[in-house]
């Protein structure tokens, strides 16, 4: 891979709306796993869920915007605008300029607003703008048309790699000179209204889903129902959020003067090709994932100091990570981390997260735990970083997401 720098980050999560606040919570002991707006519906369950309840949509777009946007592409843009803001690119570039978002769902929480609308009150319920709040790629179009931008404008929708797979995309299109600049990452909606509250009676169906599915833990207590590599893990808690990056080809960079948080050296993805929701346990295939990043990077596994794993906490997803982390770094205590204890799985958007608590780590000299997990899986045979952040001088990192259908991706970042 040619040099790619990245210059610029942005973040909405439940730790809000600000990426040094939320690398400051992400360090930590405090979760951000609350109670369902929905919790009461079922009794007996313990619903949780990870919502960003300090997002206002009026802070980052006119009231034309926010009405004809779902969630999800309102994250996008809050995300867009922070990290463009930081890059400090000045007027950007329309033909040169590209944006690649990654996103699971998309607009799925207007689609189920709209039925229930239609359900209830007719057809002269459902909202006039549902046809334009419901395609995945509005969060790219919606950024593409706030910055008057002309080039490519893709939309990934790969599970929870989504937006590892839009990073190492976009990456490619500047390598093959079709851009300069990108604005990409990933996004996740939500399914509460903006802040987190419940939406008159509408109760979405994907409040159910995860659960009558098995995904989601049976934990009553919030600071145990998500424990990545942890021996008790039982599950996921949903999350939301985007977060997005300004990458650059180097010498762009480097000709104005940027400020560079970071290199993206490699990237790497393909198909699982095993099961629906569940990875080949044996972890052969992210290995792979993670072995392609490094041939991309050109590196060796042991030039990689730090590892922030997808680690949902679910016993199968997590016990093949383990096995495929084992097989490409082993023995050597490698220090591997997640994000998922403090903000659930923010689908889509997590592995972005990842990557800018991993770059943050960097220029802080500290890098994140998992919280929550006390009682760490004996097989990793490597370091799961626990209880506090671990003070560690690292320039080099590797961020992993893997998502349903077998969407395994891997990148690897370096400080210089």
């Amino acid at each position: 891979m040619v040099e790619i720098a990245i210059t610029g980050t942005g973040i909405v999560s439940a730790f809000g709306a600000d990426v040094s606040g939320f690398h400051r919570c992400m360090l930590g002991p405090e979760t951000a796993i609350k109670a369902s707006p929905w919790a009461g519906e079922v009794a007996g369950r313990g619903a949780w869920q990870a919502i960003a309840e300090d997002f206002n949509p009026s802070d980052w777009m006119d009231q034309r915007v926010e009405e004809g946007t779902d969630l999800f592409a309102q994250f996008g843009l809050a995300a867009a605008e922070q990290a463009v803001r930081q890059a400090d690119l000045g007027e950007l570039d329309p033909l040169r300029t590209a944006v690649v978002n990654g996103t699971s769902i998309g607009g799925v929480r207007a689609v189920m607003k709209a039925q229930y609308a239609l359900d209830t009150g007719g057809a002269e319920a459902v909202p006039r703008k549902a046809q334009i709040q419901i395609w995945p790629n509005m969060a790219g179009a919606q950024i593409a048309m706030r910055y008057d931008l002309h080039g490519p404008s893709l939309t990934v929708t790969t599970a929870c790699a989504s937006s590892l797979d839009a990073i190492g995309t976009a990456a490619r299109l500047i390598e093959r000179g079709e851009a300069d600049v990108a604005i990409t990452g990933g996004t996740e909606g939500g399914i509460s209204l903006a802040g987190g509250g419940r939406d008159g009676d509408f109760v979405p169906v994907l409040f159910y889903t995860g659960n009558v599915y098995g995904m989601e833990a049976p934990s009553s207590d919030p600071n145990q129902a998500m424990l990545p590599f942890d021996v008790k893990r039982s599950g996921i808690v949903v999350g939301e959020g985007a977060a997005m990056l300004v990458l650059e080809r180097a010498d762009h960079a480097r000709a104005r003067g940027a400020n560079i948080l970071g290199y993206l050296r490699g990237y790497g993805s393909l198909a699982d090709g095993f099961h629906p929701s569940s990875p080949e346990p044996t972890g052969i295939w992210e290995a792979r994932a993670m072995e392609l990043a490094l041939a991309d990077a050109d590196m060796a596994a042991d030039q990689v100091e730090a590892l922030v794993a997808h680690a949902t906490g679910t016993p199968k997803g997590d016990t093949a990570e383990i096995n495929a982390i084992n097989k490409i770094h082993p023995g050597r205590g490698l220090p591997v981390s997640s994000i998922k204890g403090h903000i659930g799985h923010p689908g889509s958007a997590s592995g972005a997260m990842a990557v800018i608590t991993g770059l943050m780590g960097m220029q802080a000299g500290r890098f994140g735990h998992i919280a929550n997990t006390d009682e760490p899986d004996p097989e990793a045979d490597f370091e799961i970083v626990h209880g506090q952040p671990k003070d560690l001088e690292y320039s080099s990192l590797q961020v992993n997401a893997f998502g349903f259908g077998g969407q395994n991706a891997s990148v690897v970042l370096t400080r210089n």
